[in-house]
């Protein structure tokens, strides 16, 4: 049985309250704040039963109203990149804030992440529900949005839903930044990385997608069987991995990541229903931000897991589908499970 617990975690400069909803079971501990669908805090045990927490953000508010790398936070109305902030859809040519070099990125100025979302309390969770405006950050329609947080013993479940007044892209998705031997920890290269993908999208000089669905096989993209991160890292030209992984072409669940540490024993194993995910090693991190606990995090100080459509897909007509119609409902779920061996 999972305990709810609800409690302040700040207030807006308009006056508006930021709740904390803490879910709790014998084995894990989640902090979720309804600014952003933000997963403050995790506590996880390691293999000597000892709670951790095991994601980067903030000891208050004000860190999350701040300029931060969406830590914690459920980012739409479109996770990851579009190339040049445009896209058309039946035949209407649409143009979105740049806000990452010349790309609009998880959603724009003010996306999902920086919004007051609505919050109710229920079994096992919480969920939260925001309505997007017909044309927020440049979007078609108007969008309704719910994102549910459930936990039940050691997982933790995040499902989204939505449905729209007229045709928009849509890939949501959670930006939780992990460490598994504990945020704060220097970097995570002792961890060892499985992803269940034989393709992934190699990208151009802008981060977005060429178009090309290559192979793993014979590069350092196969991590097909488990690597350890920091000599997986040492072999790519790039500065780390920020890349999607394609996974099956299925609406069901599917395994897809397995994280292990080795020193503290803790596992975590990612299953969803989306076709892709972004696996991203932290690289623009640099030190300057000091997160909980007066911590600082340094480059390839975490990793994240965005389980998600694929980037720039509404460009891309050869990757899956996008687009959420009227009538339709979006409905994506995400499983995250900790263990320990």
């Amino acid at each position: 049985m999972t305990s709810v617990t609800r409690n302040i975690f700040g207030n807006l400069s308009d006056g508006k309250t930021v709740e904390m909803f803490l879910l709790e079971s014998n084995f894990v501990k989640a902090e979720i704040i309804s600014f952003g669908c933000i997963i403050t805090r995790l506590e996880t045990k390691d293999k000597h039963g000892n709670f951790t927490d095991i994601v980067l953000g903030f000891d208050s508010l004000e860190g999350y109203l701040n300029k931060h790398p969406y830590f914690g936070a459920v980012v739409g109305r479109v996770a990851n990149r579009i190339a040049n902030g445009k896209f058309s859809v039946d035949g209407q040519d649409y143009q979105l804030p740049i806000n990452n070099g010349p790309n609009s990125i998880h959603g724009g100025l003010k996306g999902f992440d920086k919004v007051l979302w609505k919050p109710e309390e229920i079994e096992n969770g919480v969920q939260f529900s925001y309505t997007s405006a017909d044309g927020e950050e440049g979007y078609p329609g108007e969008l309704k949005v719910l994102v549910t947080y459930t936990l039940l013993g050691s997982e933790l479940t995040i499902n989204y839903k939505a449905r729209t007044s007229k045709t928009t892209p849509i890939n949501l998705t959670n930006h939780s930044y992990f460490n598994l031997s504990g945020q704060g920890s220097e970097n995570i290269y002792d961890h060892e990385i499985f992803i269940d993908a034989e393709h992934y999208l190699p990208v151009d000089d802008n981060m977005i997608p060429t178009g090309e669905i290559v192979p793993v096989q014979g590069t350092c993209f196969d991590l097909r069987k488990p690597v350890e991160l920091g000599s997986q890292i040492a072999k790519l030209s790039r500065n780390g991995f920020d890349h999607n992984f394609c996974l099956r072409m299925t609406e069901k669940q599917q395994y897809c990541t397995r994280v292990y540490h080795k020193p503290s024993g803790r596992v975590l194993t990612v299953r969803t229903t989306k076709p892709g995910v972004q696996f991203y090693t932290a690289n623009f991190l640099d030190g300057s931000l000091k997160g909980k606990g007066g911590a600082v995090y340094p480059k390839h100080s975490a990793f994240c897991l965005e389980t998600q459509a694929w980037p720039d897909a509404v460009n891309k007509p050869q990757f899956p589908n996008t687009l959420l119609h009227p009538g339709e409902e979006y409905d994506q779920t995400t499983w995250f499970n900790f263990s320990v061996q």
